[in-house]
C-alpha cells in the first residue's frame, strides 16, 4: 500500500517555537457527547496503570494513545489525536505510563523508554475482549516503547495489532540525550529534569529497590539521572546498558505489522541522522513519514485542522480498517 500525507504548511520554522508553542496551542476533547471512563487496570500483581477511555457509537476499531517522557494522558497531544480519531469512529484508550497521571502511588518501580509490559498486557487486554481491529500510537518516549513492543512481538504482532504509529520518536536514546545536553536544549532538559527529581522525591516511599537519594540534587542531565536512578532501578548496570538494550532503533528490522513513523527533520531533541537506518529502507512494513520542519511533538499547521499530524494519523490508520 502506498501512503500518501495531507501537506503540512508550518506555522513555525524555527523548531523551538513549533516545539514549545505546541503545549499553548487550543485543543479540545468532548467529553460529553464522548464520556470518559476511567479505569485503574492491573498489569502486574503490584502494578495499576491508569486509563482514560473514550467509545463513539459502533466504534470501527481500538487505538490506544501513549504519551512521553513526565507526560500523562491528559499531554495536549494526547487530547488532540483522540479527538480526531473519536471523530473518525475510533474508541480511543489514553494510558498513563506507570506512576504518571496522578497513580505515583501505585507500583513500586519506576518506568523507563523501554518498558513494554504494561503495554503488552493492555493490549492483550483488548484481544481478550476481541475488540479488533487495535492500533498502538506513542509519542515521544511512548513511541520507543510502541516500536520495541511491536518489534519484540515480531511475527505474533498480528494476533495484538493491526498497525503502530510513532511521531517525534527517540529510536537511538544515546545519541537523543546527547542531544538534549546541548546548550540550545538546555529548557527541555530543565523542565525534564525538574519534574523527574520532583516524581523521584515524591514516590520515594513506594519504591522498592535501594537509590542513591543523596545525590539527587546534584544531577544536571537526563543522562546523569538515568546512570543514576532509572537504570539501576531495573537492573541496568548504568545509563549506557539502559539505552543500549531499550532503543528501538534495535527492534526496528523484526517489525511485522504496518507501522508508521513520523519524524520532523528539525526536531531539537531528536538528531535526524538517527532515521539513516537501513530497516527503513529494507523493511516494508515501516513507513516513515518526513517533514522539514515541525521541532518537537510540534507540527502546528496553518490551516485546518492546525495539528497537521492528527490528521496524517487518522487517514493512515482509515487506510487499514
Amino acid at each position: 500500500m502506498t501512503d500518501s500525507f495531507p501537506p503540512f504548511r508550518p506555522v513555525f520554522r524555527n523548531p523551538h517555537l513549533a516545539t514549545v508553542l505546541t503545549s499553548y496551542w487550543p485543543r479540545r476533547l468532548d467529553e460529553r457527547r464522548y464520556p470518559v471512563q476511567a479505569r485503574l487496570f492491573h498489569t502486574e500483581p503490584d502494578v495499576q496503570v491508569l486509563i482514560h477511555s473514550q467509545t463513539p457509537p459502533r466504534p470501527r476499531g481500538e487505538v490506544v494513545l501513549v504519551h512521553g517522557l513526565e507526560g500523562s494522558s491528559m499531554a495536549p497531544y494526547m487530547l488532540s489525536m483522540a479527538q480526531t480519531l473519536l471523530e473518525a469512529g475510533f474508541a480511543v484508550h489514553r494510558t498513563n505510563i506507570r506512576s504518571c497521571g496522578g497513580t505515583e502511588f501505585l507500583c513500586s518501580t519506576l518506568y523507563h523508554a523501554g518498558l513494554t509490559k504494561d503495554l503488552f498486557a493492555i493490549l492483550a487486554d483488548l484481544d481478550r475482549q476481541r475488540r479488533t481491529p487495535v492500533f498502538l500510537v506513542g509519542f515521544s518516549l511512548g513511541g520507543n516503547q510502541a516500536l520495541k513492543l511491536t518489534g519484540e512481538l515480531h511475527g505474533d504482532a498480528a494476533r495484538l495489532l493491526a498497525g503502530t504509529v510513532a511521531v517525534s520518536t527517540p529510536i537511538d536514546l544515546a545519541a537523543c540525550c546527547g542531544a538534549l545536553a546541548r546548550p540550545s536544549n538546555r529548557l527541555y532538559q530543565w523542565r525534564f529534569l525538574s519534574s523527574m527529581r520532583k516524581r523521584l522525591r515524591l514516590r520515594r516511599p513506594a519504591l522498592s529497590v535501594p537509590l542513591p537519594y543523596e545525590k539527587l540534587d546534584g544531577v544536571r542531565t537526563v543522562w546523569e539521572f538515568d546512570h543514576l536512578f532509572t537504570g539501576p532501578s531495573f537492573g541496568f548496570t548504568g545509563a549506557e546498558h539502559y539505552y543500549a538494550t531499550q532503543s528501538s532503533i534495535a527492534y526496528l528490522e523484526r517489525i511485522r505489522v504496518p507501522t508508521l513513523v513520523v519524524q520532523a527533520q528539525d526536531d531539537p531533541m531528536i538528531p535526524f541522522a538517527v532515521y539513516a537506518h537501513q530497516a527503513f529502507q529494507k523493511n516494508p512494513n515501516l513507513t516513515l513519514a518526513v517533514t522539514p520542519h515541525g521541532g518537537h511533538l510540534g507540527f502546528l499547521h496553518r490551516g485546518s485542522p492546525s495539528i497537521w499530524v492528527d490528521r496524517a494519523v487518522r487517514q493512515w490508520i482509515e487506510r487499514r480498517v
